[in-house]
C-alpha cells in the first residue's frame, strides 16, 4: 500500500517556499469554470480566488474531461483566520472522542481532513475543492458527499478507497486523470481537494521550493 503522507508531517514543513508572488484572480471574472455557491465559504467571496497558475490549470484540466463532463468548483482560497478556525474546531472534537490520544496524535489525526494552518494549502490560494458535474451541473457521483468527516464517511473520502460504488470509482478516476495532466496533485485523503504550487505539491513532484505561500486577499 502506498504510503499517506499527511499534511503534518514534518517532510512538507520542511519545504521551502519561494514566493513568486503570482496574484490571486477571481474566476468568476474569468467565466470557463462551473461555480457551485451554494454554500459560500466566507461572505466576502473569497472562496472563489485561486492563484492565476492553478486557475489556468483548471482550465486545461476540462478541456481533457469526456464530453458531457464539466469540472464543478466548490473552494479555492481560504483566509488564514479561517483555516485556523476549521483545524481547531476539527482537531477539538477528535480529543473530545478520544481522550485518550496525546497531542501529537490528534494533530495528526485532525490534518487528514483540515490542513493545519502553517502550511495550509488554500491559504496560499494554491488548493481548490472539486468534483464533477454533468453538462446540465448536476453533481455526479464520487462515492461521498464533498467535505465529509474521515469518521462519518468509514474512510471513503480517501481518494483510493474501495468501499464505494464502480460508478463513482470511474468518477474518480476521470477525475484525476484530468486534474494529473494539468500538473495538480491530491490529498489522498480527501478526494476532492487538488494543489498546485504549494508545500505539498512540491513534495509529491519532487520540487526544490513551493511557488506559493500563505498570503492575505487584498
Amino acid at each position: 500500500m502506498t504510503e499517506i503522507i499527511l499534511m503534518s508531517d514534518a517532510r512538507v514543513a520542511a519545504v521551502p517556499v519561494q514566493e513568486c508572488g503570482e496574484p490571486l484572480v477571481d474566476l468568476r471574472a474569468e467565466g470557463s469554470l462551473l461555480v457551485d455557491t451554494r454554500q459560500p465559504a466566507d461572505e466576502a467571496g473569497s472562496f472563489a480566488f485561486l492563484r492565476e497558475g492553478v486557475l489556468d490549470r483548471l482550465v486545461k484540466a476540462e478541456a481533457e474531461l469526456p464530453d458531457g463532463l464539466r469540472l464543478l468548483f466548490v473552494e479555492g482560497y481560504r483566509p488564514l483566520s479561517l483555516q485556523r478556525r476549521y483545524f481547531e474546531e476539527y482537531a477539538a472534537t477528535l480529543r473530545g472522542e478520544h481522550s485518550d490520544w496525546p497531542g501529537e496524535q490528534v494533530h495528526a489525526q485532525a490534518s487528514r481532513y483540515v490542513s493545519p494552518p502553517e502550511i495550509a494549502p488554500h491559504s496560499a490560494g494554491a488548493a481548490v475543492d472539486l468534483t464533477l458535474a454533468d453538462a446540465q451541473g448536476r453533481e455526479l457521483d464520487l462515492g461521498t458527499r464533498m467535505n465529509a468527516t474521515p469518521e462519518e464517511s468509514a474512510g471513503a473520502v480517501y481518494t483510493g478507497a474501495t468501499n464505494i460504488s464502480t460508478r463513482a470509482r470511474a468518477n474518480r478516476e476521470i477525475l484525476g486523470a484530468a486534474l494529473h495532466s494539468a500538473g495538480l496533485v491530491n490529498y489522498p485523503t480527501e478526494w476532492w481537494h487538488w494543489s498546485f504550487g504549494d508545500r505539498y505539491w512540491a513534495l509529491q513532484t519532487g520540487a526544490s521550493a513551493a511557488l506559493y505561500g500563505p498570503r492575505e486577499l487584498d
